[in-house]
């Protein structure tokens, strides 16, 4: 015999209109991309985010001026140059906001509440990958958009070159977006809190662009100037550098870069590499954690 009884208590079902899982991963990439510059969030949490975006807005706007005072033909700054020359700044903000996207939700344990309603794995892991590479594209591109409407403005010569340049950059800097996405969310979704996060992403950027200047270094001293350029490969920001340089045509803004139009196809396809496979790994990440 069982006691088991059934209670009608008054609930309605829904008949509205069911939105779909695009509706869900729309909404978790803005969410996302609004947690990343800390809207929606205490005043504290904004600090950080928009100061950084301040500090890389500073120099496109100090350049737009030189041009318009100096009458220079080019901007003081390549186009292509201007993520590469100001990346300390961009891996603070990766090293910053990485883990707000990521560690949080490990953190408070709420990733089994998204996995209990109808939110894929995978729509969960591209939304977080998307809204990062997103805001840290917009921390590239708009300063570099500033400077071309400065070019503009001010009327230098060459219009159609500064497109180009412009159109280059601006390739550029999505790319870089996603490698450095890729690498700070993997790396972030590996601990729960957020000032080892911070620690540990800006570990692998030091790290590698540490280990990289010696190994170019010593390359140099002994003339080895095509393997300098192939070390380039081990480090995010000289990653994107060869693809700009042997693919799509940007001057140079490394000390040394892969040789020819070999060593940017390499450079391509580790950047894909990095992309394509930090997908996988976070999927797993997220499912072991949806499930405790």
């Amino acid at each position: 015999m069982t006691t088991s009884m059934i209670h009608d208590i008054g609930y309605r079902r829904y008949e509205g209109r069911r939105l779909g899982r695009a509706y869900v991963l729309r909404s978790m990439y803005v969410h996302n991309l609004r947690a990343a510059f800390g809207l929606g969030r205490p005043a504290r949490a904004k600090v950080m985010p928009f100061l950084l975006a301040a500090i890389m807005l500073l120099p496109a706007v100090g350049a737009v001026a030189a041009v318009g005072l100096a009458d220079l033909t080019d901007p003081p700054i390549r186009y292509s140059q201007y993520a590469v020359s100001l990346q300390v700044i961009i891996a603070i903000f990766l090293a910053t906001q990485a883990p707000v996207l990521v560690s949080r939700d490990l953190r408070h344990r709420v990733v089994p509440l998204y996995f209990s309603r109808p939110v894929d794995h995978l729509d969960f892991v591209l939304a977080k990958l998307g809204a990062l590479a997103t805001a840290l594209f917009g921390m590239m591109a708009v300063p570099v958009t500033v400077m071309y409407i400065g070019s503009l403005v001010n009327k230098m010569p060459h219009a159609s070159r500064h497109l180009a340049e412009y159109l280059a950059a601006l390739a550029g800097c999505a790319l870089l977006a996603l490698v450095l996405a890729a690498i700070g969310t993997v790396v972030a979704a590996f601990t729960p809190r957020r000032g080892f996060g911070v620690a540990a992403v800006v570990a692998v950027y030091l790290l590698s662009a540490t280990f990289v200047l010696i190994l170019q270094g010593l390359a140099e001293l002994r003339t080895q100037f095509a393997l300098a350029g192939w070390m380039g490969l081990f480090t995010p920001f000289n990653l994107v550098d060869i693809v700009q340089v042997r693919l799509l045509g940007a001057e140079q803004s490394s000390a040394a870069v892969a040789p020819g139009p070999v060593g940017g196809l390499v450079a391509l396809l580790l950047c894909a590499v990095l992309v394509v496979g930090s997908v996988p790994v976070l999927y797993q990440r997220f499912r072991k954690a949806g499930l405790s």
